[in-house]
């Protein structure tokens, strides 16, 4: 995965094909939060198909060859994608559980991450990179290689990316 402090894209037209069902939302779990609805993706099963397919190639091409053991959906979005990319690539699929909204700070199953076992995170959004890191450092602390961070959107402007301890790719830039 490219460690670059920009963001990666993939030349698939999938991004393009995500764009339009994405939108802004005042509701949200926190009032005066604005945060991006990616739920129309999963309701065209072309658009989610495509989505999945350009998260696929980008962890071909970023990694090497070494395919991930695991793939960590973080709670709640991400437990959308991740499922079907581990399916694509043939891994697990571990969510991992925010204790409170907002609280950076996850938990799962025990022994669901084996030491030594290569792990991608998913998530739908990285905004200021705090949930993200702590499910990096939850992975860590159970012996998993983490091999990256996957973000189907970035808020650039909050430089989440910055915090995190291993490469990370986003489909789709923003600015809500």
């Amino acid at each position: 995965m490219s460690s670059s402090t920009q963001p990666s894209t993939h030349p698939d037209a999938s991004a393009q094909a995500c764009t339009p069902p994405c939108a802004n939302s005042r509701t949200s779990p926190s009032p005066g939060i604005l945060f991006e609805d990616i739920l129309p993706i999963f309701a065209d099963p072309k658009l989610h198909e495509a989505l999945i397919r350009s998260l696929e190639l980008h962890v071909l091409e970023a990694c090497g060859g070494q395919k991930p053991d695991v793939i960590v959906g973080l709670e709640a979005r991400g437990f959308l994608m991740g499922p079907s990319l581990a399916l694509r690539l043939g891994a697990g699929f571990v969510p991992a559980y925010e204790k409170e909204y907002g609280q950076d700070f996850f938990q799962m199953q025990e022994g669901a991450i084996k030491p030594g076992q290569k792990v991608i995170v998913v998530d739908d959004i990285i905004a200021t990179g705090g949930s993200a890191w702590a499910g990096g450092e939850m992975i860590r602390k159970m012996g998993g290689d983490l091999l990256g961070f996957i973000f189907l959107l970035e808020l650039e402007f909050l430089k989440g990316r910055d915090k995190l301890p291993a490469p990370v790719y986003t489909l789709l830039s923003g600015q809500a």
